[in-house]
């Protein structure tokens, strides 16, 4: 694998884990520890207590301490990704890796532990003491057949789920997609011709599945390196390869091949050639998945049978068979039921989910993320894709239920509505909140300008939304510059060749510009000498005519220099959009308990009532771009009228006229920014509040209130912000801040690119 990783990716990644602090994960408290109280309750004495009751009652583990929502994730480095056989100490970045995956998409804790161990009774042994310690065991990048045995033996030993991923999560997204596959071609899967390429965990596993689905073992072929594996066989083979064995005479994957429904390779690149898969059955499924080379690349198997249907293990290619749309759901599922196994019933319950939510129409709120529209059933959408925030919504669910049916849960689940709004509410919270963006920027990517094209910021992001396909860039800068830039910061993007050079100090366009600018600004007391200085020296004005002219579809700024300054140019060449008071600005920030839209934070220094209304209505129609259903909240020092303040009428006035310009939603006001957010305050104060739960647009009375409060928020809460974002334009249009990262930079291309689409420009 590592031979296949670009120079400008390597180097990355060294420094994505060395810095600002080593590593990617750390330990974090969740109780306050501020004073003596707090010590006394969280250690000695107090936790006395809770010991005693653990020794009277071990269930009340779960209660009392984070065990039921921590998984070790355990390896001894003898099979990792496609580096082999490195150890345990050089598997460690991986492991934590895993960790950042379970906390991220399913917000379980883990603990990374390495052994440096190969022999299997010592393994189990040392395993099998760690069960006070963990709720679930994540067994990883272990060798066949040692992970064969390995699992087995803890199975039988543990009373907690153990789970080794690289079979079971790979076998579960696979019979999803042969589940799919098959339902498309209209074909029985106890009558398909299955033949597999790779005899390792993974491979085995699948087939396994296979199996349980309805698949006959008859019909099922295997081969390795060694050839097709047949009875009599002695050389590389095990008991549980041997299963498959089949009586016959063939001995190489082509003879074996002719009129199969299925191609499940986990082997190497290459193995499967066009000649051989011309002699498969109509519509058949392509699980080509050796990474990163493929055992056919998916455009060459459709050259050769257009009938195909493709899977791969690659990102860039539609139905990724990605392991991450497995393994945090189905612990997540087995944790919240407190399972002591995960059995096949949960196994088959997280296929029949995943193959479910492939072919499931979206919810309304759900569509809106994707703008209205997303990928069908189909061919190339068999399964869903690893960021669909639906998943922990389908999968954990259907895993829970299975484990309470089969008996292996401890602890069932009375009241799935509510199990299921917790889930919902966690999507939310994460920053799985831009993955709707990013897809539905992907599926239509547009041409975005970016005006600092020489700052290193925007260079990275140039090439990151190349890389994932959001965006086409086009740059304003001088072409040495970005040249010696590009080159100093290992990027491998050219000017020409990958991305639209506009070199202020020579374009052909000038005096096209400058007329187009004299044009909308002469008004504005702009002369034409002063109209040509500012087409020449201010990247921003090139920026905003470009999108004027339909030459872009959004441009992204403010990178250098004073917000004002930039929007003064928006202003005077892109304009407002129809029926606009005045621009304003969405602050974003992602936090542990949510995300939040703070208003206006940039623009509006005292807005009326009527502004403040107009602001709420388009941050309203900005949130729901993410999938978030929008509630309103117009913050005051006033509580519901307990100050008669001019200050305080004016958002009370506001609230008004946001319920009559969308009677439909949710807005309340004015209130203290903590009844904004706590229902049960609010309940219990305000029973009369027309707000449900907590709100997420927080439209603040004056600039300094708004400012204040996110710069604030975004440190000391160390929130990820996202932003700010400029509306109101007529056309997409960003301000952004000197402060911002690479990464805040492509999060505000994706979300500029999905306003174009909006707009109704075309896609590229």
């Amino acid at each position: 694998m590592a031979q296949n990783i670009s120079d400008e990716l390597r180097s990355g990644s060294l420094v994505y884990h060395s810095q600002p602090r080593p590593g990617k994960i750390e330990v974090n408290p969740i109780k306050p520890l501020g004073n003596q109280r707090d010590l006394a309750l969280a250690y000695s004495p107090g936790v006395a207590s809770v010991c005693e009751a653990i020794a009277e009652d071990p269930s009340k583990a779960a209660l009392y301490t984070s065990r039921a929502n921590l998984v070790a994730v355990i390896s001894n480095g003898s099979a990792v990704l496609g580096l082999g056989s490195i150890g345990p100490l050089a598997s460690k970045p991986v492991m934590e890796g895993k960790a950042v995956l379970f906390k991220k998409f399913a917000g379980i804790d883990v603990f990374d532990i390495e052994m440096d161990c190969g022999d299997v009774d010592r393994l189990c042994d040392a395993i099998a003491m760690l069960e006070p310690t963990f709720g679930g065991i994540n067994l990883e990048d272990i060798k066949a057949p040692e992970c064969f045995q390995i699992e087995e033996r803890l199975k039988a030993k543990m009373k907690i789920p153990v789970f080794h991923d690289d079979q079971h999560g790979t076998a579960i997204i696979v019979g999803a997609a042969v589940r799919n596959a098959m339902q498309l071609g209209g074909k029985d899967i106890s009558e398909i011709k299955i033949v597999a390429s790779g005899a390792g965990a993974a491979a085995l596993a699948c087939l396994n599945i296979l199996i349980a689905l309805g698949a006959r073992r008859e019909n099922i072929w295997v081969t390795d390196i060694e050839g097709v594996v047949y009875q009599g066989r002695e050389v590389l083979m095990d008991r549980w390869k041997a299963a498959f064995a089949q009586a016959t005479d063939a001995r190489k994957l082509d003879d074996v091949i002719d009129g199969a429904d299925v191609f499940l390779g986990l082997s190497a690149g290459g193995v499967l050639k066009p000649e051989m898969l011309a002699k498969m059955a109509p519509a058949p499924l392509v699980l080509a998945l050796a990474n990163p080379t493929p055992e056919i690349m998916p455009d060459l198997a459709l050259q050769t049978r257009p009938d195909a249907m493709i899977c791969t293990g690659r990102s860039d290619f539609p139905n990724q068979v990605n392991n991450v749309l497995c393994f945090p759901y189905m612990f997540r599922g087995a944790l919240d039921v407190g399972a002591t196994a995960i059995n096949e019933a949960m196994k088959l319950a997280a296929v029949e989910a995943i193959a479910t939510l492939a072919q499931a129409a979206p919810s309304e709120v759900a569509a809106k993320a994707y703008g209205g529209e997303t990928t069908l059933f189909g061919k190339n959408s068999l399964i869903p894709s690893p960021f669909d925030p639906r998943l922990i919504l389908h999968v954990a669910p259907a895993v829970a239920r299975a484990a309470m049916d089969s008996g292996v849960a401890t602890l069932p689940i009375d009241d799935f509505e509510a199990y299921e709004e917790r889930l919902d509410r966690f999507v939310f919270r994460s920053g799985l909140v831009m993955k709707p963006i990013f897809a539905q920027a992907k599926a239509a990517p547009r041409r975005v300008i970016y005006a600092e094209g020489e700052d290193e910021r925007v260079l990275r992001a140039a090439q990151v939304a190349l890389e994932e396909g959001i965006a086409k860039p086009i740059l304003v800068g001088r072409p040495d510059v970005v040249q010696q830039r590009l080159e100093r910061f290992g990027l491998n993007i050219r000017p020409g060749d990958d991305f639209e050079l506009i070199n202020p100090e020579n374009d052909p366009r000038y005096r096209q510009y400058v007329d187009a600018y004299l044009q909308r600004t002469w008004r504005r007391g702009v002369t034409a000498d002063r109209a040509r200085t500012l087409v020449r020296t201010r990247p921003t004005v090139i920026a905003a005519l470009a999108v004027a002219q339909d030459e872009a579809d959004a441009m992204i700024c403010g990178l250098e220099g004073r917000f004002d300054r930039h929007l003064d140019h928006i202003r005077g060449v892109v304009g407002l959009a129809d029926g606009v008071r005045d621009f304003s600005t969405i602050s974003m920030i992602l936090l542990s308990k949510g995300v939040y839209f703070l208003a206006d934070t940039y623009v509006s220094y005292s807005p009326a009532s009527e502004e403040l209304a107009e602001m709420a209505i388009m941050a309203a129609a900005q949130v729901r771009r993410f999938g978030i259903e929008p509630k309103v909240a117009l913050l005051s020092h006033s509580n519901f009228g307990s100050r008669p303040t001019e200050s305080a009428e004016k958002m009370r006035i506001a609230a008004q006229l946001v319920k009559q310009m969308d009677p439909d939603l949710e807005v309340e006001g004015e209130m203290h920014g903590d009844a904004a957010l706590d229902e049960n305050y609010r309940a219990r104060s305000y029973p009369l509040s027309e707000l449900t739960g907590a709100a997420n647009i927080l439209i603040m009375p004056n600039l300094d209130a708004a400012n204040i409060s996110y710069q604030l928020i975004k440190y000391m809460a160390d929130a990820l912000p996202v932003g700010p974002i400029l509306v109101g334009a007529a056309r997409p249009a960003h301000i952004l801040t000197p402060s911002v990262t690479a990464r805040g930079v492509v999060n505000m291309t994706a979300l500029a690119v999905v306003e174009a689409q909006s707009a109704g420009r075309l896609p590229i």
